[in-house]
C-alpha cells in the first residue's frame, strides 16, 4: 500500500514537473490579504472580512461578484491563513457522490490530524435544491468550511438555510486603477511574474489592457502575458508593448473613447441626445461604441433609466419598466448576452412619444420649497392618529372611495399651484383629459 502512495506521489511530482507553466493569472493570485488588491469595502483594517480571517472564526462564506474579481483568490487567502486542506469542486462537473466522499475525508482529517477542510465549491448556483441539502448537515456541524462562490445573487440562487449559516459578501469589479496595480506588480514580480523579462509597456497600452478587461483582472493578465509572450524584442533586447501590440494580442482595436475623459462624456451625451430626439439608429451606434470601448454596462443602464423617465415621462408609462427591466437584466447576465436588453431598452426609449412635464413639475416644486415657500399642512390632512392633544387632526377629511367615481374635490394644499402640466403626448393626453374633468383645469 505504501508503495502504491509513493508511486503515485512520484507520477504526480513528474506530471508536474514536465507540465507548462500555470498562467500568469494563476502565478501571481494573491497568497495573503497583504497582497490582495481592490474590493476596499470589504477588505481592509477593521473590516469584517478580514478580521474573521484574521482571527480564524469563519466558519462558513458565500462570495458572489463577477468572473475575475477574486472570489477564488479569497478562498485561498483564508486557507492559506489557516493552514486548512483546501478541496477545490466545481457545482458544473460534480455530484452529491463527490460531495459525501469529500465531506468523509474532511472528518477523517479532522479526527486524525485536527486539521480543517475547507470546502470551495465554485459557481455553487448550479448545484441543485437536494444537493446544496447535503452540504447543510456537516455545514452546520463544522466539518467542513463551506467556501461557495457564484456570479449570480445568493438570496435568489442558494437555499436559505445555508444562506443564514454563512457570512455573504459581494465582489465588485475591480476599478481600473485596481487593474494597473495588478498589472504592474506583475511585470515587477521576479518570482511568479514577469519580472525577469525585459517588458517595457506603454501607458496607453496599460490603460487599454485595463479598460478591455471590465473589472476582471483574470482577463488583463492574460493579456499581458500574451502580449509579452507573442511581442518581438527589439534590437537592444527589449520587448516593447505598444497600444498597437496590445490591441494586435486581444484582437479588439481601442475605441477614441475616453482619452482626458472627453470621449466617455461626449459619447453618453450623444446617446442620451439620439434616444430624446428619437433616434433609433444613432443611438444603438452610441451603445455599440460604448459597449465595445468596454464602458460599464450598468453605467448604460443607469442611463436609459434616467432618460426614461425625464425625457419619455409618462408619455409612455411603459419605458421606464423596460428600462429598469434592461437594468436588472443586465446586472444579471453580464456581457456579452446584456448588450440585448441594453438594445431593447434602448429602442424603445428612442421610439416612445416623449414629454418631460413630470420631470419639470418636480424642478418647479423643489424651488418652491428651497425658496421658503413651505406650507402648512391642512388640519384635514394631518394624521388623526397622533393627535393625542385633540387638535383635530384629520377632522373634515373626505375620503375619496366613498364619493361616486372615487373622487371628491377638496383642499390639498393651502394654496393651488400648479406644477404638473401634461402634454397632449401620448399616454400623457389621457392624464391631462382627466384632470381638465376632475379639476375644470383650463
Amino acid at each position: 500500500m505504501a508503495d502504491t502512495h509513493l508511486k503515485k506521489d512520484l507520477f504526480e511530482k513528474k506530471k508536474k514537473d514536465s507540465s507548462k507553466p500555470a498562467p500568469l493569472s494563476a502565478r501571481m493570485r494573491p497568497r495573503a490579504l497583504k497582497e490582495f488588491t481592490g474590493q476596499g469595502h470589504i477588505i481592509g483594517p477593521g473590516k469584517l472580512l478580514t478580521r474573521a480571517i484574521e482571527a480564524d472564526t469563519i466558519a462558513s462564506l458565500v462570495l458572489y461578484g463577477p468572473p475575475g474579481t477574486g472570489k477564488t483568490t479569497l478562498a485561498h487567502v483564508v486557507s492559506n491563513a489557516t493552514k486548512a486542506e483546501f478541496v477545490p469542486l466545481n457545482a458544473t462537473t460534480s455530484n452529491v457522490q463527490e460531495l459525501r466522499k469529500e465531506i468523509e475525508a474532511a472528518k477523517q482529517r479532522r479526527a486524525l490530524y485536527d486539521k480543517k477542510t475547507i470546502l470551495f465549491i465554485d459557481e455553487i448556483h448550479r448545484f441543485n435544491k437536494a444537493q446544496q441539502d447535503v452540504l447543510m448537515p456537516d455545514v452546520e456541524a463544522g466539518a467542513v468550511v463551506l467556501i461557495g462562490a457564484t456570479t449570480h445573487n445568493p438570496f435568489f440562487s442558494i437555499v436559505a438555510p445555508l444562506i443564514s449559516r454563512s457570512l455573504v459578501f459581494e465582489l465588485k469589479p475591480l476599478s481600473e486603477a485596481d487593474i494597473i496595480t495588478i498589472l504592474n506588480n506583475a511585470l515587477k514580480d521576479k518570482e511568479r511574474g514577469l519580472g525577469n523579462m525585459p517588458v517595457k509597456i506603454e501607458s496607453e497600452a496599460l490603460k487599454f489592457l485595463a479598460k478591455l478587461s471590465e473589472g476582471d483582472a483574470r482577463r488583463a493578465l492574460n493579456g499581458l502575458e500574451l502580449a509579452a509572450l507573442t511581442t518581438p524584442k527589439s534590437k537592444d533586447g527589449t520587448i516593447n508593448i505598444s497600444l498597437q501590440a496590445a490591441e494586435e494580442c486581444i484582437q479588439k482595436k481601442a475605441v477614441v473613447y475616453d482619452r482626458d475623459e472627453d470621449g466617455h462624456y461626449d459619447t453618453i451625451s450623444a446617446f442620451i441626445k439620439s434616444m430624446r430626439g428619437s433616434d433609433p439608429d444613432a443611438a444603438l451606434y452610441w451603445l455599440a461604441k460604448m459597449l465595445y470601448a468596454g464602458e460599464d454596462p450598468r453605467f448604460i443602464a443607469r442611463r436609459i433609466v434616467i432618460c426614461a423617465a425625464e425625457d419619455v415621462g409618462l408619455a409612455d408609462p411603459q419605458a421606464i419598466v423596460v428600462a429598469n427591466a434592461a437594468l436588472q437584466i443586465s446586472e444579471f447576465v453580464g456581457l456579452p448576452e446584456a448588450r440585448i436588453p441594453l438594445a431593447e431598452a434602448t429602442v424603445y426609449v428612442a421610439c416612445a412619444p416623449k414629454s418631460n412635464a413630470a420631470y419639470l413639475g418636480i424642478e418647479k416644486a423643489l424651488k418652491d420649497v428651497e425658496a421658503g415657500r413651505v406650507m402648512e399642512v391642512p388640519t384635514h390632512l394631518k394624521d388623526a392618529s397622533m393627535d393625542s392633544e385633540g387638535l383635530g387632526h384629520g377632522k373634515g377629511y373626505k375620503y375619496a372611495h366613498d364619493y361616486k367615481g372615487h373622487f371628491v374635490e377638496q383642499e390639498y394644499m393651502p394654496k393651488k399651484v400648479t406644477y404638473y402640466e401634461p402634454t397632449e403626448i401620448g399616454f400623457e393626453k389621457q392624464f391631462k383629459e382627466r384632470l381638465e374633468k376632475l379639476w375644470k383645469r383650463k
